[in-house]
């Protein structure tokens, strides 16, 4: 978690502190983030800004210096970039496709793949998003304390048997009081989402949603992202879930259904704190190296209690898990041993003992 500070992120708020260290200087640490000051020159001139931090705001130079003069920190916005480095809040679904906001800024990163060191400056404007968005999401979560994440593969299609089996125990985690996160992609992502965004809803919205999805099941297709989009609209007014990708893999379309999106550039800080926040458990779904992955990631937190908390580690689908190509939970259990977390793995079909067992097997200190 971020290390707590006093933040403004609207100019009513800045206006109201510029009146105050006008009259007296603050009186301690302040972080003014990604505001256009350009038209408050003379507020700025007014004021005492001691301990105060100005991140990515526009200023007319004369209001910059006398700020730095009085013991400000500026850090200057980022030009002619499709992200903003300094954004104060985590995206939305709609705002990520608003103008392919999302696909220009997954191309504009992507040309760096191959073209060898990303240049500085841009590698500095990734990490302060990044920050930002870790920023973002500690304050989202201040008001959810009982999260539990769905992991699973991006390939499973929406017309596969498990799809809505995933999708009936995020229903089943919303109803029961908790958050719903996921990697914020498709396929098994994009369920665990959907049955939280249907959890407000009468039973049957699920498969009538699952009919208009099932018509498309190619995420590369704009027919796809039309398909989500048509379940929006026939079921409003769905629970909040929470969507954590990465534009590392910015090939696949953020899922429409989470209400909260944490996206980041680096993948490795995306998936460790994607775990780490989960800590009323993991629900595993069929999924490929990638999640096997999370698995021993996940392990290694509760292994070594790094959180401070052992969760449960629930594998969904015995038939698939068991496969000796796949043995995680097997592997699990000799890792673990005599260790506390050994009580908190399970494999289970039935969405009903998913759930059932996530609340019997609450997070626990050790």
């Amino acid at each position: 978690m971020q290390a707590e500070c006093p933040e403004i992120h609207t100019l009513i708020e800045f206006d109201a502190f510029a009146a105050a260290v006008a009259v007296e200087p603050s009186s301690g640490e302040m972080v003014v983030q990604g505001l256009d000051l350009s038209d408050r020159t003379d507020a700025v001139l007014a004021g005492h800004w001691n301990d105060v931090t100005f991140l990515g705001c526009r200023m007319d130079e004369t209001a910059r210096r006398h700020a730095v003069d009085q013991g400000a920190t500026w850090f200057p916005p980022f030009d002619d970039l499709p992200y903003n480095p300094y954004r104060a809040a985590l995206y939305t679904g709609a705002e990520l496709n608003d103008g392919d906001l999302d696909g220009r800024i997954y191309r504009h990163q992507a040309r760096y793949r191959n073209s060898g060191p990303v240049p500085i400056l841009e590698a500095l404007a990734q990490r302060i998003h990044d920050h930002a968005i870790d920023n973002a999401l500690d304050g989202y979560l201040s008001n959810h304390d009982r999260v539990v994440a769905i992991m699973g593969g991006h390939s499973l299609h929406r017309d596969d048997e498990i799809y809505p089996r995933v999708a009936e125990v995020a229903r089943a985690l919303t109803r029961a009081g908790h958050l719903v996160v996921t990697g914020g992609g498709p396929g098994a992502m994009e369920a665990g989402n959907l049955g939280a965004w249907l959890a407000p809803l009468p039973d049957d919205a699920l498969p009538a949603a699952l009919a208009t999805l099932s018509t498309a099941v190619d995420y590369s297709t704009q027919e796809y992202l039309d398909a989500a989009a048509q379940v929006l609209a026939d079921h409003p007014g769905g629970a909040e879930s929470l969507a954590i990708p990465t534009w590392f893999y910015g090939h696949e379309p953020t899922n429409a259904f989470a209400t909260a999106v944490a996206k980041y550039f680096s993948n490795s800080i995306r998936e460790d704190g994607l775990l780490a926040i989960a800590t009323n458990g993991v629900v595993y779904t069929p999924g490929a190296a990638g999640t096997v992955q999370e698995v021993f990631m996940d392990a290694t937190q509760n292994h070594y209690v790094t959180f401070d908390v052992i969760s449960p580690m629930v594998f969904m689908d015995s038939a698939y898990w068991a496969d000796d190509r796949l043995a995680a939970p097997m592997l699990l259990r000799q890792l673990a041993g005599d260790r506390p977390y050994s009580e908190m793995i399970a494999v289970l079909d039935n969405p009903t003992d998913i759930v059932d067992f996530i609340q019997a097997h609450p997070p626990r200190q050790v």
